[in-house]
């Protein structure tokens, strides 16, 4: 999803001379095969969207999976670029680095602050070494080999090329499929997980994925300028959030659903609230443009056209 956006976006900047792979035809998690083909590309630039995703429900299933798969593609790339002489590289992680009892909306300096939730710790865990590790670079390369590895961290993306899976998708692909099944089935109610009091921002992958060009692009002194050496991440959000519940009657009424919602308070809600703070990007120069009326109803055209 984030990497075809980041695509769209260079592609609609005039860039034409794109490298990309897809999991089947490259494994991040295999050494060999990316130092491989690092040295066979040898790009100027490297945007690092690749990572095993999911909510809460695949996140608390498979947490081996998901702290070593991304250990493994993070620390696989940013050598392998270095190895290779690229310069510039952009780490994408998550708005799950803050800690579970984070001030909001969490700025970058509340990172390694407190604990984290423990339903998505592993990935957390992974997402945090994968900005240690651009720092260090850069801390280690930056002078004599002008490494300059860049951090940007989402708030919640959805939009085209999501993953619908039933049971290992984030929050809103999850809703969009369980309404549009109910919908066709012509379900009197559809059960949501958790209580529906938690709140949750949402940014629409395109507006994300300029974000990640805008980012790139920056010039170094005017990134260090609102950086810091070992703080050097962006939070990138749309600049609020809603409840959980106000996001369902959202799908809902996007979908066209005319049932009834009811909240299964058994299931777990995750962190009560995930709202980043992103003066720092804003101060920069870059705004979110897409709201959630639309970009749900981008969404679940995406959705329908994949049905």
């Amino acid at each position: 999803m984030v990497g075809g956006a980041i695509v769209r976006a260079l592609q609609s900047q005039g860039h034409s001379d794109l490298v990309t792979r897809t999991h089947a035809e490259l494994d991040l998690t295999n050494q060999a095969a990316v130092r491989a083909f690092f040295a066979q590309e040898k790009p100027d630039q490297v945007y690092l969207a690749a990572a095993k995703v999911g909510g809460i429900h695949s996140n608390n299933t498979y947490p081996a999976d998901f702290i070593y798969q991304n250990l493994m593609v993070q620390a696989n790339v940013v050598e392998a670029a270095f190895r290779n002489g690229i310069k510039k590289l952009l780490f994408l992680g998550s708005s799950c680095i803050y800690p579970r009892l984070a001030e909001q909306p969490m700025r970058e300096d509340a990172l390694l602050t407190g604990v984290l939730e423990p339903t998505n710790e592993p990935y957390a865990i992974a997402k945090i070494a994968g900005i240690k590790l651009c720092e260090s670079y850069n801390r280690q390369y930056g002078a004599s080999h002008g490494v300059d590895y860049r951090s940007v961290m989402p708030t919640n993306l959805y939009g085209p090329g999501d993953n619908y899976h039933p049971e290992n998708s984030h929050v809103i692909p999850a809703l969009i499929r369980r309404f549009h099944e109910a919908k066709v089935a012509g379900a009197p109610s559809v059960s949501i997980w958790g209580s529906g009091t938690p709140r949750r921002e949402f940014l629409y992958v395109d507006d994300m994925a300029a974000a990640s060009v805008f980012v790139m692009n920056l010039p170094l002194a005017i990134y260090q300028q609102h950086t810091q050496p070992m703080l050097s991440h962006i939070n990138v959000g749309f600049g609020s959030d809603v409840t959980i519940a106000e996001l369902a009657h959202a799908v809902g009424q996007t979908v066209g659903y005319q049932g009834t919602i009811e909240f299964d308070s058994s299931k777990p809600d995750g962190a009560p609230r995930k709202w980043m703070d992103s003066s720092r990007l804003n101060a920069l120069g870059w705004q979110a443009k897409v709201n959630l009326e639309r970009g749900l109803s981008l969404a679940y055209q995406d959705f329908v056209s994949q049905s």
